[in-house]
């Protein structure tokens, strides 16, 4: 069942929470309604390919479906946790065999006949406004920050591949999501 914008709307976050944590049905109809298009787009920049993604993004709502109990609301908001379940679950696959195997054994037309057109329905980063906030942050803090979660980078990668000691990554991460954390305050 999809519900309408306006259903959606007027159900608070704390109010979602609440529904998830009770096991409702409505409650996880809303959150994918409302959440399903973020979440599919970070997976498909980090996986690329469809099909996989879209397998992902089932294994993330799983995972949500089982873990509900363990949301902090007062660590951050609920996009910002299932966007680091999306994330890290995408990450999580990169580094599998599954993954590895399935890069070795490509077959010829994947070679061949590259899809340059996306059929994704996902929510672009610049629709929603987020890459011009991101831009506003300090240029140390924009890179970092950039690719965790753009390019999907782990702290340790950014670190042997740019360079920056990890502590300086971490640092930068952790200042560069709080500089973010204004941003969205105002």
């Amino acid at each position: 069942m999809t519900y309408s914008k306006n259903i959606i709307n007027t159900v608070t976050e704390d109010a979602l929470v609440e529904l998830l944590r009770a096991g409702d049905n409505d409650g996880y109809a809303i959150l994918y309604d409302s959440y399903s298009a973020m979440m599919y787009g970070i997976i498909k920049r980090i996986v690329l390919v469809e099909e996989d993604a879209e397998n992902l993004l089932q294994d993330c709502f799983v995972k949500v479906w089982r873990n509900v109990q363990s949301y902090d609301a007062t660590k951050g908001k609920l996009s910002t946790w299932l966007l680091n379940i999306a994330r890290n679950t995408a990450i999580d696959f990169t580094r599998s065999k599954l993954y590895s195997q399935k890069q070795k054994n490509q077959n010829l037309d994947t070679l061949v006949n590259i899809d340059t057109v996306s059929k994704s329905t996902s929510i672009k980063v610049e629709t929603i406004g987020l890459q011009a906030i991101v831009k506003k942050l300090t240029p140390q803090y924009r890179d970092v920050i950039e690719w965790m979660y753009f390019e999907g980078y782990t702290q340790q990668e950014i670190s042997d591949t740019f360079g920056v000691p990890l502590g300086t990554v971490k640092t930068r991460a952790r200042l560069g999501l709080q500089e973010l954390k204004r941003y969205f305050e105002l």
